[in-house]
């Protein structure tokens, strides 16, 4: 069972919940943009949440179903289509052999996460599937997707199996047969409210002026094109220490927003280096991270204050709602 790669996309690589344990040794975590918009597509194909999917970024590849297959698409709308017919994100779908997947237009977000039933055939490095590109490690062959690549994914589990065999018995001369039900995206990533990022002080807040903490909730900041997969830079007035001074490096997390000399901040991401010596001005709570995964470069973001405990109350609050979707998925495989 595989799926070939038609053509690439601008970047698609293949991602799990990441590499952890070995920082100290300077391999930095990766894994996905959007770690909630991955979980849910493995979920609602039945497979574990923390399994390997593609991820997908603004121009999406064409990809071609080899083999019958239930898929899922999440996070942001890239438009995904089949034999022109819309693909609807956020819900499974049965797609016939032979079926070329492909994508449009970037609407909401930035990111998609295509999950298969069974998972892909990827060897784990240091225990994770996650591709590293600057250190080519991992996913396929430690690269994105290329044209000509071939990825082949495992047979369904017993009981996806049999909520499996409930799809494509009347498609008829159509290719792909959508579930009627699926994930409402509005409580897991709610893309379309323009709500603050919200943030704990970090560990250097008040080492900067009066004026600059005020100007870091108060003003809106832009996401530069110079951002990727390893950080987001943002443009806007200029932060500044109250002094100067020599900060020793120290580990930095999925979030953390450092200011460096120019006074511009930078989110720290996914391929976010070990450690860093650059002030934290303040720290992403872990519930918005992937709502900042899916902003584009050009798009605005204001940050919003929240304390250690209210952000503790909030990640409690989502992990509950996705242990209660994993509980009705059970019940719709049956």
């Amino acid at each position: 069972m595989s799926m070939k790669v038609i053509r690439p996309g601008l970047l698609t690589s293949m991602q799990d919940l990441g590499r952890y344990g070995f920082q100290k040794y300077g391999v930095i975590v990766s894994g996905a943009m959007d770690t909630m918009s991955l979980r849910i597509a493995n979920l609602l194909v039945g497979n574990e949440e923390g399994e390997a999917a593609l991820e997908i970024t603004l121009m999406g590849p064409s990809l071609e179903i080899e083999e019958d297959s239930l898929i899922a698409i999440t996070g942001g709308d890239l438009s995904p289509t089949i034999a022109g017919e819309e693909v609807p994100l956020w819900r499974p779908v049965y797609v016939k052999k032979g079926s070329v997947l492909q994508f449009g237009r970037c609407g909401t977000g930035f990111r998609s996460y295509l999950a298969i039933a069974g998972g892909f055939v990827v060897k784990e490095v240091m225990g994770s599937k996650s591709t590293y590109l600057r250190g080519g490690i991992g996913g396929y062959d430690g690269r994105a997707l290329k044209a000509g690549d071939v990825l082949p994914y495992n047979k369904v589990s017993q009981d996806t199996s049999h909520f499996y065999s409930h799809f494509g018995k009347e498609v008829d001369d159509r290719l792909l047969d959508i579930a009627p039900w699926g994930v409402n995206l509005d409580h897991f990533l709610p893309l379309k409210a323009k709500s603050f990022i919200r943030v704990i002080h970090g560990g250097e807040f008040d080492r900067f002026t009066s004026s600059s903490q005020r100007q870091f909730f108060e003003q809106e900041f832009e996401i530069t094109p110079k951002s990727d997969r390893m950080g987001y830079r943002l443009s806007g007035k200029n932060l500044q220490l109250e002094q100067s001074f020599e900060l020793i490096s120290e580990s930095v997390s999925h979030g953390t927003i450092q200011v460096p000399q120019d006074g511009n901040p930078i989110i720290l991401l996914a391929d976010r280096q070990t450690a860093g010596g650059y002030p934290k001005i303040a720290q992403i709570i872990t519930v918005d991270l992937p709502r900042v995964a899916q902003l584009k470069p050009g798009e605005k973001i204001r940050f919003e204050e929240v304390t250690l405990e209210e952000a503790e109350q909030l990640y409690l609050k989502q992990e509950q709602q996705v242990e209660e979707l994993k509980v009705g998925l059970l019940f719709k495989r049956k």
